[in-house]
């Protein structure tokens, strides 16, 4: 599994970092960011919770 966020679709509504804020971050602008050697999701459940959470489907799930 690896996780992404499309820069170009983000409108920073922090609803990835908040549902799961072990994996998603907000940069200074407050658009979201995968944390550092995070993009592999590690497993975390709340991951696939935070592609559907995203208003503007800027999260991406893609399942090896």
């Amino acid at each position: 599994m690896r996780v992404s966020i499309d820069s170009s679709v983000c409108i920073g509504s922090g609803m990835c970092a908040l549902t799961a804020p072990s994996v998603f971050d907000q940069d200074d602008e407050g658009y979201g960011t995968v944390r550092p050697g995070r993009a592999d999701g590690a497993g975390d459940p709340l991951v696939k919770e935070a592609v559907r959470a995203c208003p503007v489907q800027a999260v991406r799930l893609d399942e090896d």
